[in-house]
Parts: structure tokens; C-alpha cells; sequence
């Protein structure tokens, strides 16, 4: 599954989070190390730049934090980020240089920079590559139906992930219209935009439009 792999996802350039993607294929496969790579990554972040709030959480100087927003450690706001009013950060979150939105829920993330969930969006367990955008109340869904761990499906090609909470990962410059649900395991290449109240779920191409499950056409 190349349209899947790391190098085929994402600008590792655009993300302070480089590192963990060191020695991984997938993306998926670093979901369970984010906790501890926070806490790691913390502690190395220059004074002058991030300040320590609480029990790891730091968050950058230049970011501008609402004070209805709630931030739970561990957990990186980068330079120049904008976390509004009633954000809900509930740890294990990387943020970048880009916007979470009013009443926006993020859990076990990392949001490349220029990342935008400005509008009652859930991201959890999920990776968002850089300048990618969820349209107001799109979610991923990080938890099958069955509770079954989550495999990763392209046609005929799966992938075990050996993970139950899965939830999506965007490529870069990935648009998600309004009112999407991103089901567990779902996968879409770089550039590409997914029509509005859309259900998805598998691998979506680079450079395509998703207008609905059987209909997924090239960008022209």
C-alpha cells in the first residue's frame, strides 16, 4: 500500500514532530508512541520559546491560547497556534502552527502545521498532515462499531494495525467538507478533497475527489 506510507503522506519539514516518525512505514504505527514522545520532546524545547504549564504541557510563547479553552498534559501548542474558545485538549496532542476551533476535541493526535479543526470537530487517534483542513462538525471515528481491532483496507490489500482506536490519516493539504465522518482506519492521500456529509472509510488516492463510496474521481 504505497498511497499509505509515510513518505507518500507527509512533509516530515512541517511538523516538530519529525522524529517519531524515524524507523516506522505507516503512520498509524507511531498513535501509541505520542504520549512518551511528548514528555521526551518537552523537556528538550528551548525557555525562550515554550513555556511549561502544569504537567507537561507546553505551549509556545508566540500561540495564542483562549481562556475558555482546557489543555490536559501531555501535550505540545506550537509557534504561532490558535486554540479557541472551548477547545478541549484532552492530552497526548501535538499541535502545530495552525487553528483548533471553538468547541473542537482533540485526543492522541499530532496536527501537522497550518492544520485547521476550527469548528466543533473530534480528531482523535489520528494524524493530520500539513495545511490540511476538517470543514466545521467533520469527526474521525476512532472506534469500530464491534469494538474489533482496526485493519486498513485498500480494494483488496489489508493491512492489521494491530490497534482497536484508530482514526484517520490526512495527507497533506487534505480537505475534509462539513458534517464528514472519517471512519476507523481511513486513510486519504495528499491533495485531496472530500465532498461535504460524506461517510468514508478506507484508502481514498492522492489527488482525487471523493463525491460519495463508489464514486471517487481524479482531480483534473
Amino acid at each position: 500500500m504505497e498511497e499509505c506510507k509515510i513518505k507518500n503522506l507527509y512533509n516530515l519539514d512541517e511538523t516538530i514532530a519529525s522524529k517519531i516518525f524515524e524507523g516506522a512505514t505507516y503512520p498509524w504505527e507511531v498513535l501509541p508512541k505520542i504520549e512518551e514522545f511528548i514528555k521526551e520532546l518537552g523537556n528538550t524545547l528551548s525557555s525562550e520559546e515554550y513555556e511549561k504549564r502544569g504537567e507537561d504541557i507546553w505551549i509556545a510563547k508566540t500561540a495564542t491560547i483562549a481562556p475558555t479553552a482546557y489543555i490536559k498534559g501531555p501535550a505540545i501548542i506550537g509557534k504561532n497556534a490558535e486554540i479557541r474558545h472551548c477547545a478541549f485538549i484532552r492530552g497526548k496532542a501535538i499541535v502545530g502552527e495552525g487553528a483548533v476551533g471553538n468547541s473542537t476535541e482533540l485526543k492522541n493526535v499530532i496536527l501537522f502545521n497550518k492544520v485547521q479543526v476550527p469548528h466543533y470537530n473530534y480528531v482523535g487517534d489520528s494524524i493530520l498532515g500539513y495545511k490540511a483542513h476538517m470543514g466545521a462538525g467533520s469527526i474521525t471515528s476512532n472506534v469500530k462499531s464491534d469494538k474489533k481491532l482496526v485493519v486498513v483496507k485498500n480494494k483488496e490489500e489489508k493491512i492489521e494495525t494491530g490497534l482497536k482506536k484508530f482514526g484517520a490519516m490526512l495527507g497533506d493539504n487534505v480537505e475534509i467538507g462539513c458534517g464528514s465522518v472519517l471512519n476507523p482506519g481511513t486513510v486519504i492521500g495528499k491533495n485531496t478533497n472530500v465532498y461535504p456529509l460524506s461517510s468514508v472509510r478506507g484508502v481514498v488516492p492522492s489527488n482525487s475527489i471523493y463525491k460519495k463510496q463508489n464514486e471517487i474521481v481524479e482531480k483534473q
